[in-house]
């Protein structure tokens, strides 16, 4: 079988330092705000180049975290595409704000910056960028729409981490990043966990007093806030694998790159980087005719692909209400019935690549 994600086997690699660490926070038994969260998260901030970072309880905390500091609220709009995870719209109604979905460009499957500025209106307040499937979106372009408009930008990284637009890590534009460490991500933990970063001391401060109960000092609560702290068990695997999240990374470009090579000549649309791009490959996607008979035809053959996602979020029954139609977002909509997530992981073998290159090619050549 050639799994989806390989977790035993990137545990495997580091499984003695992973155990020392885990080990080092049970004899502390400093499980809440441990000392190990406090330095991962300025580790983590010095890798992604910001100032701030914020360990949260999950990559859907880090979204309703950032929306809420920002200050939306109801008769408020913000934009972000309808091919996303559904907690990056989520965010967007938890505080009353009206989510307002613009079509991506069918080359990378990314934010189409030439219908976002036509989507701009008095009450855009946020444009929620996400990086989808590990290719960054136009952070150039969002923030020339953005900036003199006073529109606030939020990156959702989730997964992106450490992806390039122009030689600049994705995070470093906007005023606030969010990133997921669910544990088949790039960088990922043994459960839930997420991160909030900025440049923005007060924006940091805010996230931070947030997330833990409102307070700033311990049973001072200035604010209504969340329970939404990083585990220090979470934070401590995360200090040993964070020093291989760039070759990691690189790893699974190299796969992608492989990928190419296996797959070239057949019927199938495989992933397009842009010349600005630097992708992290947190999902390799293609574009395939049939790809529910596909799916079932791998499946069987023990090839686990999976489908990112099968319903765009305009068409979700939570958001009927919202008034959308299919055809209004023709490329998400038209991507939504042929694309097709193959296995990719760092420890992805050669052998394994293969098996998965056979069997598409056995599909696609059934005609």
């Amino acid at each position: 079988m050639v799994p989806f994600v390989d977790l035993l086997a990137q545990y495997h690699s580091l499984k003695s330092e992973i155990d020392r660490a885990m080990a080092d926070v049970i004899g502390q038994s400093a499980y809440i705000r441990g000392p190990a969260l406090a330095v991962f998260e300025r580790e983590f901030a010095a890798v992604v180049g910001a100032r701030h970072a914020i360990g949260v309880a999950s990559g859907t905390d880090a979204l309703n975290l950032a929306v809420h500091v920002l200050g939306l609220g109801p008769g408020d709009e913000a934009i972000t595409v309808p091919n996303t995870w559904i907690s990056t719209v989520f965010a967007i109604s938890h505080v009353g704000a009206r989510p307002v979905f613009v079509d991506i460009d069918p080359a990378t499957w990314q934010i189409d910056a030439d219908k976002l500025e036509r989507a701009l209106t008095p009450r855009t307040k946020a444009v929620l960028a996400v990086h989808m499937f590990g290719h960054p979106a136009p952070m150039d372009r969002i923030m020339a729409l953005c900036r003199p408009r006073g529109i606030r930008v939020i990156e959702d990284i989730a997964q992106a981490p450490l992806a390039e637009v122009g030689g600049r890590k994705v995070g470093s534009f906007g005023d606030l990043a969010c990133y997921s460490f669910y544990p088949s991500k790039n960088l990922g933990c043994y459960g839930d966990g997420g991160a909030v970063t900025t440049d923005d001391d007060a924006l940091a401060e805010k996230v931070r007093r947030l997330a833990d109960y409102g307070q700033r000092e311990r049973y001072h609560h200035e604010a209504v806030g969340w329970n939404s702290r990083l585990d220090t068990l979470q934070a401590a695997i995360l200090r040993v694998k964070l020093p291989h999240l760039a070759r990691w990374n690189d790893e699974r470009r190299a796969r992608a790159r492989r990928y190419g090579d296996l797959l070239a000549g057949l019927p199938v649309q495989l992933p397009r980087e842009a010349p600005w791009a630097k992708a992290v490959y947190h999902l390799y996607v293609v574009e395939v005719d049939r790809r529910n008979e596909c799916l079932a035809f791998l499946r069987a053959r023990s090839v686990m692909a999976q489908v990112h996602y099968p319903t765009c979020v305009h068409l979700q029954p939570c958001y009927a209400n919202l008034g959308y139609r299919s055809g209004d977002f023709p490329a998400a909509e038209a991507a939504k019935d042929r694309i097709l997530s193959l296995p990719m992981y760092p420890e992805l073998t050669e052998d394994q690549m293969k098996t998965v290159a056979d069997a598409l090619a056995a599909f696609v050549g059934q005609g």
